[in-house]
């Protein structure tokens, strides 16, 4: 029952991450009354970076442009973060003025080279016509276009549809994959005949391999994503949204895992006597607290696919749910750790000792890499921060699971852990078990 809750929670969380990606090709149409309506709300927004970066405009309808005066206006980040915090009150048409680069849209097809940029940031493209800054409006025809932004390749060519924020992550997901097949190779029939044996520790291993699976499996999404996305801007939005679901569906299976592991030694150990073992407490209590840790956190991750609708399985914490997302998660590497100092502290066998001292460092790492490497991605340049981010939370939860993956397979240590077998750790099999050692 407590796994089908479980999958339930997983997949409403997932399924709100369906949605259109916001690639780097764009395509549309420029409409006047909506830039009347919000004329400060940017229609794209790239992060350039080089001396050749470039803005390719395509218009369908190239007279309803030139009769409406469309132009293309480009402002940097920072530049228009002042005027919009400028005591002084600029009007519409004073702000669109101050724009570094202006692109009168009156051809078919036009380039706009974005120049002389000293280091990688962002700049906002605002679409402006005769009416925006005019109080008189009269009904008139979408100009239909496709917008291209490109930034040098290597070779200086104005080629590459990523911008500098993305850069590189195509080639980290590449390895990533890689990395997931070989170790498949390796270690996939050993693992396999040992879940197969259905040993004390076969339940723990089962959850654990199937979030490994949709671990990779988000990695192999992202990466065919972004392989589309170097062609044509666009990439596969299907793709990103399911690396997202599998990596959600991962996270919560991964939170409650550990949080029924700890949260039944705790409990274990505060109503049983010191010489008695640890056992799984089987009421309602234990299940409880993990099932509402679980729900909260499966709310707030569908609030922030509200909130931020590009597809990001880690977050650059702008928004509230982000932020509640991350004092939840350290609330959780606190208490794991409160939890588990009192076990280690009165445990007398030191192979136990040494367990729940590595557990307690799998917990930790596995909660607290991504609240540290989004404080820590704050003192970098925004170009950097999604980078550092993503990698950095993949790289600490892969190191975390083959921890786990050690610990529940050692010789040295699970078997003597789990010699009084299920009644010594929680999510295990049956009592037909307890008495087998399983090699």
């Amino acid at each position: 029952m407590r796994w089908r809750l479980l999958w339930l929670l997983s997949a409403a969380a997932g399924c709100c991450c369906w949605g259109p990606a916001a690639g780097k090709t764009l395509r549309g149409g420029f409409a006047s009354a909506a830039a009347r309506r919000e004329p400060w709300r940017p229609v794209a927004r790239f992060q350039f970076h080089g001396d050749h970066a470039l803005l390719c405009v395509r218009i369908k309808n190239i007279a309803v442009a030139v009769a409406k005066a469309a132009r293309l206006h480009l402002f940097q980040a920072q530049e228009w973060q002042k005027l919009e915090d400028s005591i002084q009150d600029h009007s519409c048409t004073e702000k669109f003025s101050k724009a570094q680069l202006t692109m009168t849209v009156n051809h078919t097809e036009q380039n706009l080279t974005v120049s002389q940029i000293p280091y990688p940031e962002t700049w906002y493209v605002f679409y402006v016509d005769k009416f925006t800054c005019e109080e008189n409006y009269s009904e008139s025809e979408d100009i239909q276009f496709e917008m291209v932004l490109l930034n040098p390749d290597a070779e200086g060519n104005p080629l590459d549809h990523f911008s500098a924020g993305e850069s590189g992550l195509h080639e980290f997901f590449f390895l990533l994959v890689l990395a997931y097949f070989l170790s498949a190779c390796i270690y996939a029939q050993s693992l396999w005949q040992t879940i197969r044996k259905r040993g004390p520790m076969h339940g723990v291993l089962k959850v654990l391999t199937i979030a490994l699976l949709l671990q990779a499996g988000s990695a192999f999404a992202n990466y065919l994503h972004f392989s589309s996305y170097s062609r044509d801007g666009i990439g596969a939005p299907f793709m990103g949204s399911l690396a997202e679901l599998c990596d959600i569906v991962s996270q919560i299976q991964m939170l409650y895992l550990l949080l029924s592991l700890c949260m039944g030694w705790t409990i274990g150990r505060m109503k049983k006597s010191h010489g008695r073992p640890l056992q799984w407490d089987s009421s309602p209590t234990s299940t409880g607290i993990a099932v509402v840790v679980v729900v909260t956190q499966s709310f707030l991750l569908i609030w922030e696919q509200f909130e931020d609708t590009n597809h990001h399985s880690y977050h650059l914490h702008h928004g509230l749910a982000s932020g509640l997302l991350i004092g939840l998660r350290v609330c959780l590497a606190l208490s794991l750790a409160a939890g588990l100092y009192q076990i280690i502290t009165v445990e007398r066998s030191t192979l136990k000792r040494e367990f729940y001292t590595t557990f307690a460092k799998a917990c930790i790492l596995w909660f607290l890499c991504h609240p540290c490497l989004a404080t820590i991605a704050v003192i970098f340049r925004e170009y950097q921060r999604e980078k550092i981010i993503t990698i950095g939370v993949i790289l600490c939860q892969c190191i975390s699971m083959v921890i786990l993956y050690r610990l529940f397979l050692s010789h040295s240590l699970y078997w003597e852990v789990s010699s009084l077998s299920s009644v010594t750790l929680p999510l295990t099999v049956s009592s037909g078990h307890k008495n087998r050692h399983h090699f």
